[in-house]
């Protein structure tokens, strides 16, 4: 972890907790107070199948789940949850049907692009989008924006942890929320009340880890 002041955030469930270390981090769009790893929940099934076990509940019968588009590594969860929507033990409109799960490829620009073989998974489909993360909203802003430049539908966006509960018209369920952090906070890089107090930085975070400095 990138400082001392790390801690696990536990919850009932067994393999269900959040990572955090406390300090200055730098991302690509702002400076946060708390780092959140979440790099177990992303590689370890039963970590995976935990995150997936929560997020489920959210896409009752009136949901219908056609495609998960994994965004920040999120590939195992996103299978985790393709396999619990299909279930024929859940009560919801994917029982017994497939669902596509597949992940972005993006420009030097940082826009999403599918590939003319990947295109069929998106156009006419209701894509879910799931993320580590949603905070500042970039990353999911350029999913919803190529889910609908290739003609999907936006079924939903689930993450581990969010700090909204709605983004762009659409509601956003996370497992973990700022009422776990409550004194997180995310700050524009170039008006950082920490940099101006002469904080040092940490570490600089993404969706791949952290670097320390």
């Amino acid at each position: 972890m990138p400082t001392e002041n790390s801690y696990k955030i536990k919850t009932k469930k067994r393999n269900l907790f959040l990572r955090v270390s406390k300090g200055h981090f730098a991302t690509n769009h702002s400076h946060i107070n708390y780092y959140i790893d979440v790099t177990t929940q992303k590689t370890r099934l039963n970590e995976a199948k935990a995150v997936a076990e929560e997020l489920v509940g959210y896409y009752n019968t009136s949901t219908v789940v056609d495609t998960i588009l994994c965004l920040d590594g999120t590939e195992v969860i996103g299978t985790c949850l393709a396999e619990a929507l299909t279930e024929g033990n859940f009560v919801n409109m994917n029982s017994h049907q497939t669902i596509y799960v597949i992940t972005p490829e993006r420009t030097q620009g940082s826009q999403i692009i599918f590939r003319d073989n990947l295109v069929g998974a998106v156009k006419d489909k209701n894509v879910l989008i799931l993320a580590a993360s949603v905070s500042t909203g970039y990353t999911v802003k350029s999913a919803i924006e190529a889910i609908k430049y290739y003609q999907g539908n936006v079924a939903g966006i689930s993450c581990i942890f969010a700090t909204v509960e709605e983004f762009m018209g659409y509601n956003v369920y996370s497992v973990f929320n700022p009422e776990d952090l409550l004194d997180y906070a995310s700050y524009p890089y170039n008006d950082c009340p920490l940099c101006k107090s002469g904080v040092k930085i940490d570490a600089l975070v993404n969706s791949f880890g952290f670097s320390k400095l």
